[in-house]
């Protein structure tokens, strides 16, 4: 499949997402081809909405894009670097384009280097930023023109619980999370009389392939992981993309029409003891 082509429902499928909870809106999901930002993709789908996947990695936003068609969705994969703001430009241009405006924005895409102070180089530092703060303010910017335009949308930033506590490794991640939260409140209140919602979620400690890869490079097992899911965290167990999908389905949908400059843990009570 064209990493650039929309993927339509069958008649049936189309039948089910018309009464589905988010029929009839459009959402960009950023680094939508893998991890939550998969999760997320899939999630909304399954509830009607026609979801924009973009991301920087063409294979995994075709697949999931394939993947959402097969069970009835309607998915539009776009490559995307989110730091270039001529490529986030065109990518809302495409979903504008092609079903006609944007309703809901999941802002997830994001890189997670582990440095202390003494091994974070300039160049790592500002790959972080650019990623987890500069190219949310990108897509924010070329988004809420097109939400305006239908009379208001939901955006939902995907933070993290280091961007209210941090760690000794996670310097300029925590910055950039920190820095995300700020957005959120003054964005919600920038446009909430334009009927915009903008609130932030924290994950938690999601056992997503990215992170299983990175514990496997250190030598520790998925076994280990999983013990820290039942030893580390108030639930006893690891989250998962669809406990963060969950929460993004009610922020997308006209439920949620009152809340905004709102945060939400999605962690297992993980936030209760960093």
């Amino acid at each position: 499949m064209d990493a650039d082509r929309a993927v339509g429902w069958s008649a049936e499928a189309a039948t089910a997402g018309a009464q589905g909870r988010l029929a009839g809106k459009v959402a960009v999901v950023t680094g939508g081809g893998t991890g939550i930002g998969r999760g997320v993709s899939e999630m909304l789908a399954r509830h009607g909405a026609r979801v924009v996947l973009a991301g920087r990695r063409p294979g995994p936003l075709t697949a999931t894009a394939a993947a959402i068609a097969a069970a009835g969705g309607a998915a539009l994969a776009v490559p995307t670097d989110v730091t270039v703001a001529a490529q986030v430009e065109a990518m809302v241009a495409r979903a504008c384009a092609a079903w006609g405006g944007i309703d809901v924005l999941v802002s997830n895409a994001g890189v997670y280097p582990r440095r202390e102070l003494a091994d974070l180089s300039e160049e790592v530092w500002d790959l972080t930023i650019d990623v987890n703060l500069k190219g949310h303010y990108l897509c924010v910017r070329n988004v809420v023109p097109a939400m305006l335009r239908r009379g208001g949308g939901s955006i939902i930033f995907i933070g993290s619980v280091h961007g209210y506590t941090g760690g000794a490794d996670v310097l300029g991640y925590a910055a950039a999370k920190g820095g995300l939260w700020t957005m959120t409140r003054n964005l919600a209140r920038t446009f909430a009389r334009q009927r915009i919602r903008v609130n932030y979620i924290n994950p938690g400690w999601v056992a997503s392939e990215g992170e299983v890869a990175h514990r496997q490079e250190r030598g520790e097992s998925l076994a280990w992981l999983e013990e820290q899911g039942r030893t580390a965290v108030p639930s006893g167990r690891l989250q998962t993309p669809e406990d963060t999908a969950h929460v993004c389905l009610l922020l997308a949908s006209d439920d949620a029409t009152q809340i905004t400059a709102t945060r939400f843990n999605v962690d297992g009570g993980l936030s209760l003891v960093m």
